[in-house]
């Protein structure tokens, strides 16, 4: 029986592109998965139905994950289906772009809250557990942007930059533990997100400044993480790895 049979992984946002590749990969890999959605997607229990059609028992739950007790929440009822939380990926996020001229408080605090604040608000939830079962692994989904700045972003890229810093002291502090802490800085991936850009910008703008030649693929990401999940990875903590095609090299 391999090591990942019993292993726990929960994943915000599960239900959005690149979460949803993830949840289906870490399924194959044989893991339990439990993904959250937003309140307010009535789409849940028809995705539910679809994976489920295509093969991929996965528990959704629903999650603010700006709000404290919403987290609590989510994780209790993952825990009481599935068992305690082995692995968390930290993958929600949202994107409010506009100069900084521009930006207004809402927009600010909107992205800071999802994109950071998310990160105490569910770690906080799993990490004494994972400590005194002296195994665990939190993985944070920051950005390229994050590490190098984007025009119209000063709010996404000030909180996947804080995304790191988040990871580097939580790393000091269970390393000891058995448990570790990584980021990881997907550039441009093949998501519906990605792709909804014009095709001009895209082959303009985009793809020259990507040494590879193409968008990232979500499996690509994806395996990363079940890398980072696994037994083997247990020597990499407080790292950054950027997965973007060459795009930014640090």
């Amino acid at each position: 029986m391999s090591m990942t049979q019993n292993r726990v992984v929960l994943v915000t946002g599960g239900m959005g592109g690149l979460g949803e590749t993830i949840s289906t990969k870490m399924v194959d890999a044989g893991y339990k998965v439990a993904v959250t959605y937003s309140p307010g997607n009535s789409r849940h229990g028809e995705w539910v139905a679809q994976m489920k059609a295509n093969g991929y028992e996965i528990l959704a739950v629903p999650c603010d994950v700006t709000d404290i007790n919403s987290c609590a929440s989510a994780v209790a009822r993952t825990q009481d289906e599935l068992g305690p939380v082995d692995v968390l990926v930290n993958n929600a996020g949202i994107t409010r772009d506009m100069t900084f001229k521009k930006m207004d408080k809402v927009n600010w605090d909107a992205v800071l809250r999802t994109n950071l604040d998310s990160l105490f608000n569910m770690t906080k939830q799993v990490a004494d557990g994972m400590v005194e079962r002296n195994w665990g692994r939190v993985i944070n989904v920051s950005s390229v942007n994050g590490s190098k700045g984007a025009f119209g972003q000063t709010n996404y890229s000030a909180a996947k930059s804080g995304v790191h810093g988040f990871t580097k002291a939580l790393a000091l502090e269970v390393a000891k533990k058995g448990v570790t802490v990584n980021t990881i800085s997907p550039g441009y991936i093949g998501t519906k997100m990605v792709t909804a850009i014009p095709e001009e910008v895209l082959n303009s703008k985009i793809l020259p400044n990507i040494p590879v030649g193409r968008l990232g693929k979500p499996e690509e990401v994806a395996g990363l993480i079940i890398y980072l999940a696994s037994d083997e990875a247990a020597f990499v903590t407080g790292a950054n790895i950027a997965i973007n095609g060459g795009q930014h090299m640090q």
